[in-house]
C-alpha cells in the first residue's frame, strides 16, 4: 500500500478484511493435515522426533500444498473483473481490488513456504487426539452421520440441492438493481426545478419560504439555500435552480423510529409549491453525478432533435406518462422553449426621422440598461470599477422602457418607445446540444433505489404512451449509465475469468471430471447470498458483485481442498481394494466400501471446512452490521459473502462428497 501510494481508507482496509478468513485457510489447512499425520503416526506407536517429524512435516505439506497454492491463487485471479471497472466504480473499488490481491499472493506463497517450516517447529509435543476433544466429537459423530444418510440417498440430495437452487428464482424475481447503495453524507441536497422565466424576486422569495419549512422539521439542524449563479464561470446556474443545504442532527438525536428515507418524504409532503418538482439528493454524491453527466436525479432522460419547440413538446408528454408512474416521487421536463426575452426592435424609418443611426440608440439601451464604467477606484491593493446605469425603476417592465429619454442633437427629448417596438417574446431559456444536436432532459427522481426495474418499465411505459416524432431520440442517463456500463463490462470479464480459473483448476487435478466437479456445485454456493440480500433488502449493484465475485474465490478453494481430501481417501481405497479380487466381493460391498472411504476422506476436512468458514462469517459480521458514513457499501460486499458461505458450508460437506460418490461409482461401473 506504500509502495503504490493507496491510502488507509474505508476501501482499501475493507479488502483486507474480506480476505481475512481466506488468507487463514492456508495455514488452517497445513496445521491440520500435519495434526492428522503425527496424529496417526503415534496411535501406531511411532516416535515423532527428529527427522521423522520433519518426514511428517514434508509428506504432509506435499498432499496438500499443490492443490492449496492454486487455490489461493485462484482467489487471487477471480478478482480480475473487479480491476477492469472503469471511471467512478473502478476508482472506487480498486484499493479494495489491489488490498484484497497483495494479501492472497502473499498468503499462497506463505502458505506452501514458511507456514510448512514453522509447523515443524509449532506442532510439537503432545498432542490431544481429535476425539478426545468433546466439541470435535460431537462434530465429527454428527457429521458422520448426516453424511452417512446422504450417501445412502444420493440423487435425493442432489435433487434437493437443484430445488433450492431453483429456489433462488423467487428472491432474484424481488431483488432490484441499482448502480451504487446511497451514502448518508450526514445532510441532504434540497435541488427543485421551477419553470423558466422566474423573476428574481419571486425566486428569492420562493427561497425563503423553502428554508423555512424546512426548518420546522426537528431532524433539521440548519438550512441554508442559494438560487442562480454565483459570480464565477464554473457555476453557470439559472434562476430555476435553487440548492438548499439541510445539515441533519447526529442520529441519536432523532425521533423514535426515524430513517433518512422517512425523513425524505416528512419533507417532500412539508416542502409543497405549484411549478416546483423536489429532488432530495446527497449533496456531494450530486454534484459528482452532474460534473459526470448533467443530471442531478438518479434517472434522467435525454431528449435529442432538431427543433427546441419538438423537443418541449416531448419532454411534456413524457413528464404527464411519469407523473402517476409506480415509484416515481418527481418528475420534471426542461420547458428548452419557455424563456422569456425582452426584445427591442428599432425601426430604421423611425430613427432616421429623428436623425438617429441605429448605433446611437443601441448606446442609450446599453448605458441605461447594462450600464457603462465611468472609471476605477483604488483601495489598497484592490481595484473596483465605478459603473452607472438608470435606477431600476425606470429599467424594470416593457412599459418602463418604453419611457426612457432619449436626447436628440437639436437637444429635444423623445422616448425610446418613439423609435423602437418593444415586447416580451418566448424563446429557449438555454441551448443544451450533445453529439452535435440539440437536447432537452428529463429529471425524475425515484421513490426507492432500484434503478433498473424502474428504468426497464418505464421505458415499455413511455413507449406505449409517448408518440415520438421522426428525428427525435431518448437516452436514458444518470446513474443509470453507470449501470450499463459496469454491467456491460463485467459480462465480458466475469466468463472470462471463469475460463481463467478453470484452467486453474486442471492444472490443479488434471481431471477434467474434477474440475466439471466443482463448476457445476459452484452455483449452490450463490443461494445463501440470494436469500440474504432479499432478507436485507439489498438491490444487486457493483457493491454486490465484488461480494459474488469474492464468494466465488472462497467457494472454489474450499471445495478443491475437499476434493484433495476426497481422492486421499478413494486412492486409498483403491489400493486396499488391489489386494482382494473383485471376484469375492459384490457391488454393493464395494460401493459400501467407497461410501466409507469418502465418509473418512471428508471427515478428515471437517474441521478445517468449519473454521475457515466461521473465520470468514465471524469476520465479516461486524461489517454486515456497521453504521456509520460508508457502511452502505461494505455491507453490500459482505452479505453476499456471509450468506453465500453458509450455503457453501453445505455445500462442501454433503453435496460435493455426494456427487463425487456418484461419479465415482459410475466410473467403478465403467471399468468393471
Amino acid at each position: 500500500m506504500k509502495f503504490q501510494g493507496l491510502n488507509a481508507n474505508i476501501m482499501s482496509l475493507g479488502g483486507i478484511a474480506i480476505a481475512m478468513g481466506a488468507m487463514v485457510d492456508g495455514a488452517i489447512v497445513l496445521v491440520e493435515n500435519l495434526h492428522k499425520h503425527i496424529e496417526r503416526a503415534t496411535a501406531q506407536g511411532e516416535q515423532v522426533k527428529g527427522e521423522a517429524r520433519w518426514a511428517l512435516v514434508v509428506k504432509s505439506a506435499t498432499e496438500v500444498g499443490p492443490a492449496l497454492f492454486f487455490s489461493l491463487l485462484i482467489i487471487t485471479v477471480s478478482f480480475i473483473p473487479v480491476f477492469t471497472l472503469e471511471a467512478q466504480e473502478g476508482r472506487m473499488f480498486a484499493p479494495l481490488a489491489f488490498t484484497k490481491t497483495y494479501a492472497m499472493a502473499a498468503a499462497a506463497a506463505l502458505a506452501i513456504t514458511l507456514v510448512p517450516v514453522l509447523a515443524g517447529y509449532f506442532v510439537t509435543g503432545k498432542l490431544k487426539a481429535e476425539h478426545r476433544n468433546p466439541l470435535n466429537r460431537a462434530i465429527s459423530t454428527g457429521y458422520v452421520k448426516a453424511l452417512t444418510a446422504a450417501l445412502n440417498h444420493p440423487r435425493k440430495i442432489v435433487f434437493a440441492a437443484l430445488i433450492a437452487l431453483v429456489s433462488v428464482v423467487w428472491p432474484m424475481q424481488h431483488i432490484g438493481s441499482e448502480f451504487m447503495p446511497s451514502l448518508d453524507e450526514g445532510g441532504l441536497l434540497y435541488m427543485p426545478t421551477t419553470y423558466p422565466g422566474i423573476s428574481v424576486g419571486k425566486a428569492r422569495e420562493l427561497l425563503q419560504q423553502t428554508d423555512k419549512l424546512i426548518a420546522t422539521i426537528p431532524e433539521v439542524q440548519n438550512v441554508f439555500g442559494k438560487v442562480g449563479r454565483a459570480d464565477t464561470a464554473t457555476d453557470p446556474a439559472p434562476l430555476t435552480m435553487i440548492e438548499t443545504f439541510v445539515q441533519l442532527k447526529p442520529k441519536s438525536q432523532w425521533r423514535a423510529g426515524m430513517t433518512t428515507s422517512k425523513l425524505k418524504e416528512i419533507l417532500n409532503s412539508t416542502v409543497q409549491f405549484p411549478g416546483v418538482s423536489n429532488a432530495w439528493v446527497m449533496p456531494i454524491k450530486t454534484r459528482i453525478d452532474m460534473l459526470a453527466t448533467g443530471i442531478k436525479t438518479p434517472v434522467g432522460i435525454k431528449i435529442a432533435g432538431p427543433e427546441l419547440a419538438g423537443i418541449q413538446q416531448v419532454g411534456v408528454q413524457i413528464e404527464q406518462a411519469l407523473q402517476d408512474f409506480e415509484n416515481t416521487a418527481s418528475v420534471f421536463a426542461e420547458k428548452v422553449a419557455g424563456g422569456r426575452y425582452i426584445t427591442i426592435d428599432i425601426s430604421r424609418d423611425r430613427a432616421a426621422r429623428y436623425g438617429l443611426n441605429i448605433a446611437d440608440i443601441q448606446e442609450v439601451i446599453n448605458t441605461a440598461i447594462g450600464g457603462r464604467t465611468l472609471g476605477e477606484t483604488v483601495e489598497g491593493r484592490q481595484r473596483f470599477p465605478i459603473s452607472m446605469r438608470y435606477p431600476q425603476q425606470y429599467r424594470d417592465s416593457p412599459e418602463a422602457l418604453r419611457q426612457l429619454p432619449i436626447v436628440l442633437a437639436n437637444g429635444a427629448n423623445i422616448t425610446l418607445g418613439e423609435v423602437a417596438d418593444i415586447a416580451i417574446e418566448v424563446g429557449p431559456a438555454a441551448i443544451k446540444s450533445e453529439n452535435a444536436r440539440l437536447n432537452g432532459w428529463v429529471f425524475i427522481d425515484i421513490e426507492s433505489g432500484d434503478l433498473g426495474s424502474y428504468v426497464q418499465s418505464a421505458k415499455e411505459h413511455i413507449a406505449n404512451t409517448v408518440s415520438l416524432p421522426p428525428g427525435y431520440s431518448l437516452t436514458w442517463a444518470g446513474q443509470f449509465e453507470y449501470l450499463e456500463r459496469a454491467e456491460a463490462r463485467l459480462s465480458i470479464m466475469v466468463p472470462f475469468t471463469i475460463a481463467v480459473i478453470v484452467l486453474l483448476l486442471y492444472l490443479s487435478f488434471r481431471r477434467v471430471a474434477d474440475v466439471a466437479l466443482i463448476m457445476v456445485t459452484l452455483p449452490l454456493a450463490l443461494i445463501g447470498s440470494y436469500w440474504l440480500l432479499y432478507a436485507l433488502e439489498f438491490n444487486f449493484s457493483v457493491a454486490v458483485a465484488v461480494g459474488f465475485i469474492a464468494l466465488a474465490g472462497v467457494a472454489v478453494e474450499i471445495g478443491v481442498i475437499m476434493l484433495v481430501y476426497l481422492h486421499q481417501a478413494v486412492e486409498a481405497f483403491d489400493g486396499k481394494a488391489c489386494s482382494t479380487t473383485h471376484a469375492q466381493a459384490s457391488a454393493e460391498q464395494i460401493k459400501q466400501a467407497l461410501k466409507e472411504a469418502i465418509i473418512e476422506g471428508a471427515t478428515r476436512r471437517v474441521r478445517p471446512v468449519m473454521m475457515t468458514a466461521l473465520s470468514i462469517i465471524i469476520g465479516l459480521l461486524p461489517v454486515l452490521y456497521a453504521t456509520g458514513t460508508g457502511a452502505e457499501i461494505m455491507r453490500r460486499i459482505a452479505a453476499p459473502m456471509v450468506g453465500g458461505m453458509l450455503s457453501a458450508l453445505a455445500l462442501t460437506l454433503f453435496v460435493l462428497p455426494t456427487m463425487f460418490y456418484l461419479v465415482q461409482a459410475w466410473q467403478m461401473k465403467r471399468r468393471s
